[in-house]
């Protein structure tokens, strides 16, 4: 990581940067990427009434990764961390663990103690589970047939300090 910033501030471009790092781990669907996008859209409309909040990893001024989190209404303190995503010639350089301690780090500013994360349970995803438990989340639930036959949802958690 060289010349690196970390950004929480969404700007229009973003939404774009955004596709482009989805598309390119080769990981999501259309829905999901459509998902991802509108997120975003959501934050840029509501600015301040919006509950997503982002974090983003820039080198030389391009986005290269972002995360995307929220706290979990109707709780006192637990959060969800919705999207934590590293475009595909980024990963494996440090970007994700250092999006996910900022996350974390922006998430226990505001008054957070529990964070969560979910994810496939397909053999693709086990780079990402290997991720989560690298960052000290461990399995929480395992919720079969989730997504689709074969598909099962695995929800991580963490205490954070």
């Amino acid at each position: 990581m060289k010349k690196t910033a970390f950004r929480q501030n969404i700007k229009a471009s973003d939404v774009r940067s955004i596709a482009g790092i989805v598309r390119s781990t080769g990981f999501f669907s259309k829905e999901e990427l459509a998902i991802a996008k509108e997120l975003a859209r959501e934050k840029l409309k509501h600015r301040k009434t919006c509950s997503y909040r982002f974090v983003f990893a820039e080198e030389h001024n391009k986005v290269v990764g972002y995360s995307c989190y929220g706290r979990i209404p109707a709780t006192k303190s637990s959060y969800d961390i919705y999207w934590i995503v590293v475009a595909k010639n980024c990963q494996g350089q440090g970007w994700g663990k250092a999006l996910m301690s900022r996350t974390e780090e922006r998430i226990v500013q505001s008054g957070g103690t529990q964070a969560y994360v979910e994810t496939s349970s397909r053999k693709q995803y086990k780079p990402t589970h290997h991720f989560y438990e690298s960052c000290g989340y461990r399995k929480a639930a395992f919720l079969k047939n989730f997504y689709a036959p074969g598909d099962s949802k695995i929800i991580y958690s963490k205490t954070l300090k």
